[in-house]
C-alpha cells in the first residue's frame, strides 16, 4: 500500500516536544558564495536537534498498552535524546542502546533525561543489533532512528515549515543524510507541494551509504564508517528511505571533513551558534553543489541538523576549517640554510598573514620550513608558490596533503646535533597582523635561528619557541639584546623536554 506522506506530515504528533524552529538568513555566508543562503536552525530544539520529531511522532502512536510496557532504540545520540524526551514526556520506560565510540556529551544527556542507557558496540549498527536482542528478550517495541514511516513523517514536518515559512522561489534544500530519515520526509512532502524545489542529500566523505545505494539501485552495506560525523556515521540505510530517496531526491554531494570544519566555522560567524559535524553536512554540501553548478543570486536552505558538539573536538576543527574553506596555504619550503635567510624568506612573503611556521635545523646546507599562510583564495596559494620558486626557494603545496595537515605539523624538529651552543627562548608578543615580522625585524641580529615554531590561535598574544646559535663568548651581547627586546621571554634551554626531544 502507497503511504500518503504529505496527509502523514501535515498530521504529525511533534509539537507536545517540538518546536518550530526559525528560518534564518545567513548574511557572511551569502555574501560570500553570491546565493542567498537560509538555514533552518533545529540545533534550537530542546534536544539540539531534529530527531525529536520523528521519535515523539513514533511513540505518540502507539496503543497505550504497548507504550506502558516501553521502548528501546539504538542511536549515536541525537535520536537517543528525542526518544528519552519523548519517553518522559509520555510517561514511558526507555531504554537507549549506544556505540561506545558515542560522545559523552550526548550518553550524559541521555541518562539525565531519565532513560537507561546500554553502550555496545563501535557504530550504530553494532548498536542496533544489540537493540533487537533486549526488545525480544524484554518486551519492549523498537523505535527506529530513521527507517520507520511515522519517524520520517515527523522529520518531514521540517519540510512543512520551511514552505510555509518561505513562499517564494527556492532553488535547493540540503539535508545531512545517515540512514536517509531526514531527507526521505523532507524530499517526499516537497515533491508533493512544491516539486520544482530540488531536494539535495549531503554525506561525508567516509559514510556514504546513501550516495553508494543510489549509484548501485540497492542498498550497500560499507564495510565501515568514519566516526567523524557520528551522527551520520551509519553503514546501510533504511528501506523506506532509499526507497523514498530513489523516487524524490534530486542529488547527492559528498563532503570531506575539512569542508565540515569549514560549514562549523561558517553558520558559527552567522549564528554564533556551533554546530556538530553532522549538524553542518547541510551547509557544506549547498557550498560545494552553488560551486559546482556555478549558482549566483539563487535561493539555498541548509538544515543546521544538530549541535550536540563535544568541546574537545573544538581544537581539530578550528585547525581544519581554515585549510577546508581553502582561507589557510600549508606549505613546505626548502631555504639556504645561513644567517638571514630567514627572515629574508619573511620578507618574500610580503603582508600575508602567517598563521604557522615549523622549524628545525638539521643540514648545513638547506633548511625545510613548514609554514601556514592566510590567503583569500586558492589561487592565491598558487601564485605564492609561484613567487617562491621563482626566487629559487624549492616549495610544496601541503594544503590537500592529509598526513601533512594531521601529523606532520606537529612532528617537525628533532634532535640537532649540528646545532653548536644552541640556546632556546620562548617568546610572547602582542598578536596583530604582521606581528611575526615585526618580531623578528626586532629581533635584528645575526645569529642563526636553528629552531622556530609559532602557531596563530586567534589569541591576544603570539608565542613562539626559538633556538639560536649564540656562542658562549657572545653570551653578553645576546644578554643585552634580550633586555633590549621589548617582550616578556623565558629561557628554556634547560627545560627537560627540550632536552629529551630537541636538544
Amino acid at each position: 500500500m502507497t503511504i500518503d506522506y504529505k496527509h502523514k506530515i501535515e498530521h504529525s504528533q511533534v509539537y507536545d516536544v517540538a518546536k518550530k524552529t526559525p528560518l534564518e538568513f545567513q548574511p557572511n555566508l551569502s555574501a560570500r558564495i553570491h546565493n542567498r543562503v537560509l538555514l533552518k536552525r533545529e540545533d534550537m530544539q530542546p534536544v539540539f536537534s531534529f530527531k525529536l520529531r520523528g521519535a515523539y511522532n513514533k511513540m505518540a502512536s502507539l496503543a497505550s498498552d504497548v507504550l506502558k510496557r516501553g521502548v528501546i532504540a539504538a542511536s549515536a545520540g541525537n535520536h537517543a535524546q528525542g526518544v528519552a524526551l519523548a519517553a518522559k514526556k509520555l510517561k514511558c520506560r526507555a531504554i537507549i542502546v549506544m556505540p561506545t565510540t558515542t560522545p559523552a556529551i550526548k550518553v550524559n544527556a541521555v541518562r539525565a533525561r531519565g532513560a537507561e542507557v546500554v553502550l555496545f558496540g563501535d557504530s550504530y549498527s553494532d548498536a542496533y543489533v544489540k537493540a533487537l536482542e533486549l526488545e525480544k528478550s524484554k518486551q519492549l517495541t523498537f523505535v527506529h532512528p530513521y527507517d520507520d514511516p511515522e519517524v520520517i513523517a515527523g522529520q518531514g514536518t521540517i519540510a512543512m515549515e520551511i514552505l510555509n515559512a518561505h513562499p517564494e522561489p527556492i532553488e535547493a534544500i540540503f539535508c545531512c543524510v545517515g540512514g536517509g530519515g531526514l531527507l526521505a520526509g523532507i524530499a517526499a512532502y516537497v515533491k508533493a507541494v512544491r516539486p520544482e524545489i530540488k531536494v539535495i542529500g549531503v554525506e561525508a566523505k567516509d559514510a556514504e551509504a546513501m550516495t553508494e545505494s543510489l549509484k548501485q539501485g540497492n542498498r550497500v552495506m560499507l564495510e565501515q564508517v568514519g566516526l567523524f560525523a557520528d551522527g551520520a556515521a551509519v553503514k546501510q540505510v533504511g528501506e523506506h528511505t532509499f526507497a523514498l530517496a530513489q523516487q524524490y531526491v534530486d542529488e547527492m554531494i559528498v563532503v570531506d571533513n575539512d569542508a565540515i570544519c569549514a560549514a562549523i566555522k561558517d553558520v558559527f560567524e552567522d549564528t554564533r551558534s556551533i554546530l556538530e559535524p553532522a549538524g553542518a553536512l547541510a551547509t557544506a554540501g549547498l557550498k560545494e553543489y552553488a560551486k559546482r553548478h556555478g549558482l549566483r543570486d539563487k535561493t539555498l536552505v541548509g538544515i543546521a541538523s544538530g549541535a550536540n558538539m563535544n568541546f574537545d573536538r573544538l581544537r581539530f576543527i578550528a585547525e581544519r576549517a581554515e585549510v577546508g574553506e581553502k582561507r589557510e596555504a600549508v606549505l613546505a619550503v626548502t631555504i639556504p640554510e645561513q644567517a638571514g635567510a630567514f627572515k629574508a624568506f619573511c620578507r618574500l612573503l610580503g603582508e600575508r598573514n602567517i598563521t604557522e611556521f615549523n622549524y628545525r635545523y638539521s643540514d648545513p646546507k638547506f633548511a625545510h620550513i613548514f609554514v601556514g599562510v592566510a590567503i583569500a583564495d586558492p589561487a592565491e596559494s598558487a601564485k605564492l608558490v609561484s613567487d617562491l620558486q621563482a626566487q629559487g626557494l624549492p616549495t610544496l603545496d601541503l594544503s590537500d596533503n592529509e598526513v601533512a595537515k594531521l601529523h606532520l605539523r606537529h612532528l617537525v624538529g628533532g634532535h640537532a646535533p649540528q646545532a653548536k651552543n644552541e640556546v632556546v627562548f620562548r617568546f610572547e608578543f602582542p598578536e596583530k597582523p604582521g606581528a611575526l615580522m615585526k618580531f623578528l625585524d626586532t629581533m635584528g641580529h645575526d645569529w642563526n635561528i636553528s629552531l622556530f615554531h609559532y602557531r596563530n590561535h586567534g589569541a591576544d598574544f603570539g608565542r613562539v619557541l626559538v633556538g639560536m646559535q649564540v656562542p658562549a663568548s657572545e653570551m653578553n651581547a645576546f644578554s643585552r639584546f634580550l633586555d633590549n627586546l621589548g617582550y616578556p621571554h623565558w629561557d628554556e634551554t634547560h627545560n627537560p623536554a627540550y632536552k629529551l626531544f630537541l636538544a
